[in-house]
């Protein structure tokens, strides 16, 4: 009895998680577990945190070396994202560690990373499992003199003001970002060789990543756009990850302060980072660019149910149905490069699909003449977007013998010549007959 009251209080206890857990059919993130350094930086930073709040989102805010702190509990993960804003922890309290955070990653959960110039080895392993490498000098800020932000007072340019950023209304949003986006911190790099990882916010071509408090002794191992300042990573699970080398520019100062670019006789009353960072926090919670495809069919021309085969030659129709998430509902995704592969070895069929604009792709193709297992094929893969990922196995097979048609239109030679040699036969006998 003792151990079904324990059962009992248990499961009650886990219903609030397991109730608001995320799901494929409402993707966006709602526990998210805030990990900080230091308690004052819940205020500081309350601007973006209740960004966050006024969305829906349950913040738990907890200090990194909690030694309480977890991510699982009873096999489940109790939340849904994680957001590092604790960028001097040299080591997490409680379960929380690189291997389980990697994890967390790895099972489809989304993971904010804020460093800056105090930032941890801890923090930059994290940040290199990712996929992306902070500058290896501790002491190294990103310094640039033309591209700097006016202040009153004179200081070594390491307040950048940036306006180069990434072009895509999916992880930005579609209206523009016009005031530049105030950074001071720390820059990395990311392997362009890596699709994975994007540039969203970059440093301008006269910056430089250095100590600004000593003399350079030897040129910069980072320079120019190559440093990139803020950079989202879309793991091949469709996790999201964000890495920022400033947790300043989240700063409630940094959300209220005006800024003017060097050179640039504009001055904005306010920066670009509460529009900046309320958008991309948006893409990595799967509030904007999440896909989802439903009642993929296919069936031969005139007939509405899906065949265990097909035969060579046949004609058939193939739909399927794709909605993208708008953070509150499932609306139909509409554009018009879908593409659908009929597939054995290779594609024997490549056909872009049409669309109703109402979530509806479509298209019709015959069967080529070739006979064996085939697969219908859809890899989506857009810049910000989710991935999907729809594969069908279906047999094809000959003609039967009793399926040809009696006479074959390349066959009239033939037939002309068996024909001739019948005649031919024929009067032959009757010759002989009378012949006799």
């Amino acid at each position: 009895m003792a151990k079904f009251l324990l059962y009992i209080t248990l499961t009650i206890s886990l219903l609030p998680f397991l109730a608001i857990s995320f799901s494929p059919e409402i993707p966006t993130d709602r526990r998210v577990l805030v990990l900080l350094d230091d308690f004052a930086v819940k205020s500081s930073h309350s601007l973006f945190f209740d960004s966050l709040k006024s969305r829906g989102f349950e913040l738990e805010f907890k200090l990194a070396d909690d030694p309480n702190i977890g991510l699982q509990r009873y096999g489940q993960y109790l939340y849904d994202a994680l957001v590092l804003f604790c960028p001097s922890v040299e080591r997490f309290g409680g379960s929380i560690n690189v291997a389980s955070i990697a994890d967390f990653v790895d099972s489809g959960h989304d993971l904010i990373i804020a460093a800056d110039t105090n930032a941890s080895d801890l923090i930059r392993e994290i940040s290199t499992e990712s996929g992306v490498d902070f500058d290896e000098n501790a002491a190294a800020m990103v310094i640039d003199h033309t591209g700097y932000a006016v202040s009153n007072t004179d200081g070594d340019h390491t307040l950048i003001a940036s306006d180069d950023l990434i072009k895509s209304d999916v992880i930005l949003g579609s209206k523009n970002i016009e005031a530049p986006v105030l950074f001071q911190g720390i820059g990395h790099s990311v392997n362009p060789a890596n699709s994975l990882v994007l540039q969203v916010l970059a440093a301008s071509p006269s910056s430089y990543s250095a100590n600004p408090q000593s003399k350079l002794s030897s040129p910069p191992s980072l320079t120019g756009s190559a440093i990139s300042l803020v950079s989202v990573i879309q793991a091949r699970n469709n996790a999201r990850i964000v890495v920022a080398g400033s947790l300043s520019m989240f700063s409630n100062r940094f959300f209220r302060s005006g800024v003017q670019k060097a050179g640039s006789s504009t001055k904005y009353q306010k920066s670009g980072n509460e529009e900046f960072l309320t958008e991309l926090s948006k893409w990595v919670f799967h509030e904007r660019g999440h896909l989802k495809a439903l009642n993929v069919r296919h069936h031969k021309v005139g007939e509405s149910d899906e065949p265990s085969m097909y035969r060579i030659s046949d004609d058939l129709d193939y739909s399927v149905e794709i909605y993208e998430w708008s953070g509150t509902s499932w609306e139909p995704y509409v554009t018009n490069d879908v593409q659908l592969q009929f597939y054995m070895m290779s594609p024997y069929v490549l056909k872009t699909l049409s669309t109703d604009k109402k979530g509806l792709y479509s298209t019709s193709f015959k069967v080529p003449d070739v006979y064996g297992v085939f697969q219908f094929k859809v890899e989506y893969q857009r810049l910000g977007y989710t991935s999907l990922s729809l594969s069908k196995q279906i047999p094809v097979r000959p003609f039967r013998h009793n399926e040809y048609e009696r006479f074959l239109p390349a066959a009239y030679p033939y037939y002309g010549a068996s024909f001739s040699m019948m005649v031919g036969f024929f009067i032959f006998t009757v010759v002989h007959l009378y012949s006799k």
